[in-house]
């Protein structure tokens, strides 16, 4: 039930200008959108991203809709790759559907990477070189390239990739099992952390605004500090089991170390990222990645804000009486006379 529509923070949650525009200190903050869960660390011991990493009942993409970056996230799955080669990994993962007609050079230019890096890349796949590795893309992928789109002026193509972002985290929800599974989660933890700093802070407002509808004692934590690792004890004293944070390109270093303290104080970490690539996936036991826009000056959110909404979802299915909650709370707002009709 709708009880008023708010959406929770107003500003965007774009952050101050320099975050939410990508990652130039030189981690990769491409999103993919792919769908890959990562469970567990998501990392492999020696620092190589172990893509979909402990990927619950069925491994990367079980029950997924099969599109083009679901296969190429199969295809990534179990190698020790270097910074640069998860650059180029998130980049093909994002342009899934034109990656199999882009040459070597194209490639590299899309990545922000040199070409022989390209070539090295596709030999730490197990191909000969690149030609090898696009043969085999053109034979898994549609027959043709994705629509041209050079009509469309800036804004219309921001616009449209963030409806490509949906659509990805349509094909993710095609298997529930891992939104499910944290909204069990976020249910149980009596109170229920929710982390999110500058650029995601909008996000973890806009959910905990929700949450509190439904939740007995939900707790925003979207100012860092000295003092964030005191409430999280706090949290823990109280019997929280559970943390929900939204993490989001440029991600703060205080937001990794946040979660690894979390972690050693007994909870559950799920998060939402913009990408399985995230390095909050290495402190996080569920990830639910949802691609960010890239093409303004600052990032768009629309599918984390969306996934965030799912999980809202998801936990009330896990709240016997979240619907009650809601009744009353339509109830009071009618008789203070709280909304205008």
């Amino acid at each position: 039930m709708r009880a008023d529509g708010n959406p929770g923070a107003g500003d965007g949650g774009t952050g101050a200008p320099h975050e939410g525009t990508g990652a130039s200190d030189g981690r990769v903050a491409v999103a993919d959108g792919s769908g890959v869960v990562a469970e567990g660390n998501g990392v492999v011991p020696d620092g190589g991203v172990g893509v979909g990493a402990g990927v619950p009942e069925g491994g990367v993409g079980a029950g997924v809709t099969d599109s083009p970056a679901v296969r190429l996230q199969a295809l990534f799955e179990g190698h020790r790759l270097t910074p640069t080669q998860r650059r180029i990994a998130h980049s093909m993962v994002r342009r899934a559907s034109d990656v199999p007609f882009l040459s070597s050079v194209e490639l590299a230019e899309l990545a922000g990477v040199s070409q022989p890096s390209v070539t090295r890349f596709a030999v730490a796949l197990g191909f000969d070189g690149y030609p090898a590795l696009r043969r085999h893309l053109r034979e898994v992928a549609p027959a043709e390239p994705a629509g041209d789109a050079s009509s469309y002026n800036e804004y219309q193509q921001a616009v449209e990739a963030e409806i490509e972002n949906l659509r990805h985290l349509a094909e993710v929800l095609a298997d529930p099992r891992p939104v499910r599974r944290a909204g069990r989660l976020l249910a149980a933890s009596r109170p229920l952390p929710v982390l999110g700093l500058r650029a995601a802070a909008s996000q973890a407002y806009g959910f905990a605004y929700f949450a509190a509808k439904v939740h007995p004692d939900v707790r925003l934590l979207n100012e860092g500090g000295t003092m964030i690792h005191d409430r999280i004890d706090a949290a823990v004293r109280a019997g929280a089991s559970a943390l929900l944070c939204f993490a989001l390109p440029r991600h703060p270093r205080e937001v990794v170390d946040t979660l690894a303290y979390a972690k050693e104080a007994g909870l559950t970490v799920v998060t939402v990222a913009d990408s399985a690539f995230a390095p909050v996936a290495k402190v996080s036991d569920l990830l639910l990645p949802a691609a960010v826009g890239t093409g303004l000056a600052f990032d768009t959110a629309c599918a984390p804000m969306l996934l965030g909404r799912v999980l809202l979802e998801a936990m009330c299915d896990d709240l016997p009486d979240a619907q009650s909650r809601l009744e009353e709370f339509d109830a009071r707002a009618t008789a203070r006379g709280l909304f205008v009709d």
